[in-house]
């Protein structure tokens, strides 16, 4: 029988459903790391909240260890490079809280639109100023939404309860999904000129980084107010500061901070500001919720071998794995490129295979291809998630396997649908193992994907690859390999090369103004 270690306080539920399933369970908790290691050994999984650390060195004392749980979505407390590399499974419970910081997020609102932490704290002080505090109405107010994902469509749905109305930018809805949700996809430009209320949901990436910056805040309403319940580091908090102050920002309520615990912030003690302390998943549903999910998943894991939102594997099966690995590899890095080169909204991505590709289970390999194409925009896709992320999102996602013979035994292709058209990558394996771009755009190429590459599209003259090294040189920067297509001779020609360290802004401008350069870009591998 499995036998399965709760070391973080959690729902008894999570007992129940672990001993229902038949599995064995000890709920252990408050141990220091090193009696942690002295007990881990006889355990098959471990169910934690954000208490346990799992180390390094707990790690190698678990002998007997396939998976550990995560009751909530960050992992942070987890090693998971040392996981992996001791085959431990690790799994989160990302969409156990989503309500309940949804809620959280509206709750804000309606506390920023009647004022009501100043008012109560006036009110209590005896000091009844009933005309001091005049609030707004929610009622046809604009709410401006970044991110509509799973949290985002929840916050929509109750504002337009409300008779709100709802515009959205995010770079995965697309005008299928936005009309179901009942919202207006507009770019960020246009959300930050028409909203009243703006409210954060997405992660924290480098695109999304200070989305909130001061060149975007003033570029809102004067009077807007902003919620944010997602991520610290969303909002140049500097820039939120000298909004407030100046009243062109008619208010803020923060859940999370770009540093936290936040003991100390410019931000507190300015009029119309609120703060929480990372409260969004702050609700007895909630944790019960995580619990539950964790308990299913670790019991479903060890039972039956299913696998559910797993941070460092697919959903594979055992004689799948060794062969799908190097295919997956391909993908991952085919659906990086179509992310970091695609441009505007993506509306459909196609997986097509031929060859040996097509007999394989296409499941792991469009997971896979998602996951690169998506982490791009998040930091907590992973192939098991990205088909749902997408799926939420509107995406189109289809697999089409081909019979037909092509120029190699074993083809990968990537296809995604933007407002341009269509765009295509293609890759394959060499020696089964190795993965190959071999197609960028309808041009043969023939290059790896790895590490920082700079990928050039120019007009094909003479002279102009010697320009770009001089270019490249006198920058201090060094060529790793240097991969070159073109559709014809003195037409439209592809440049990827591998360098050693990223391009920074200022010598892409530089290689931008080189003549014959249409498009000039630093990729990540």
């Amino acid at each position: 029988m499995p036998k399965v270690l709760i070391s973080d306080k959690m729902d008894p539920k999570a007992a129940q459903i672990f001993r229902e399933r038949g599995v064995e369970v000890d709920e252990i908790t408050g141990k220091t790391p090193e009696e942690l290691k002295a007990i881990i050994g006889q355990y098959d999984g471990l169910a934690i909240r954000s208490s346990t650390k799992v180390t390094k060195e707990i790690l190698e004392h678990a002998t007997n260890l396939k998976v550990v749980g995560r009751a909530g979505i960050g992992v942070d407390n987890v090693d998971i490079p040392a996981a992996s590399a001791k085959g431990v499974v690790v799994m989160n419970t990302p969409f156990g809280n989503s309500i309940t910081t949804a809620e959280h997020a509206i709750a804000l609102m309606f506390a920023l639109a009647r004022q009501l932490p100043e008012a109560d704290a006036s009110t209590q002080a005896g000091k009844w100023e009933k005309n001091r505090f005049m609030g707004v109405e929610l009622t046809s107010k604009t709410l401006g939404l970044i991110g509509a994902g799973n949290i985002g469509s929840i916050v929509a749905d109750r504002a337009l309860g409300l008779k709100m109305k709802v515009v959205a930018f995010d770079p995965f809805l697309t005008p299928e999904r936005a009309l179901e949700m009942g919202v207006e996809k507009v770019t960020l430009d246009e959300l930050l000129a028409r909203a009243d209320f703006i409210t954060l949901h997405t992660p924290l990436t480098d695109q999304t980084r200070n989305i909130l910056s001061a060149e975007n805040l003033a570029k809102t309403k004067k009077g807007v107010r902003i919620i944010n319940c997602a991520r610290g580091g969303l909002i140049d908090e500097d820039a939120l500061k000298a909004g407030l102050d100046s009243g062109h920002i008619g208010g803020a309520a923060l859940d999370v901070f770009k540093v936290e615990p936040a003991k100390e912030s410019p931000l507190f003690g300015t009029p119309n500001f609120i703060s929480t302390p990372h409260l969004g998943a702050s609700t007895t549903e909630a944790q019960v919720n995580v619990a539950i999910q964790v308990a299913e998943q670790l019991a479903d894991f060890l039972v039956s071998g299913g696998v559910t939102n797993a941070l460092n594997m697919p959903s594979l099966t055992a004689e799948e794995a060794p062969k799908l690995k190097p295919y997956m590899a391909l993908a991952e890095k085919l659906g990086s490129l179509v992310g970091q080169l695609a441009h505007g909204a993506v509306t459909g991505i196609a997986i097509e295979a031929e060859g040996a590709a097509a007999a394989l289970n296409l499941k792991p390999i469009t997971g896979a291809v998602l996951a690169g194409f998506m982490r791009v925009h998040s930091d907590t896709v992973n192939m098991v998630n990205a088909p749902f992320l997408a799926k939420e999102r509107g995406l189109d996602v289809r697999e089409v396997r081909h019979d037909r013979e092509g120029d190699y035994h074993t083809l990968v292709r990537v296809t995604v649908t933007t407002a341009d058209g269509e765009r295509s990558v293609a890759g394959t394996l060499f020696g089964d193992q190795a993965p190959r771009l071999v197609e960028l755009f309808g041009i043969k190429v023939e290059a790896d994907l790895a590490g920082p590459m700079l990928y050039v599209v120019n007009e094909d003259a003479p002279g102009f690859i010697g320009r770009l090294g001089t270019t490249l040189g006198e920058a201090g920067v060094n060529i790793g390999t240097f991969h070159l297509g073109r559709r014809s001779a003195g037409g439209e020609a592809v440049l990827l090369l591998s360098v050693d360290e990223a391009v920074d802004a200022e010598l892409l401008g530089k290689v931008k103004a080189l003549p014959g350069v249409k498009t000039a870009m630093g990729l990540v591998f």
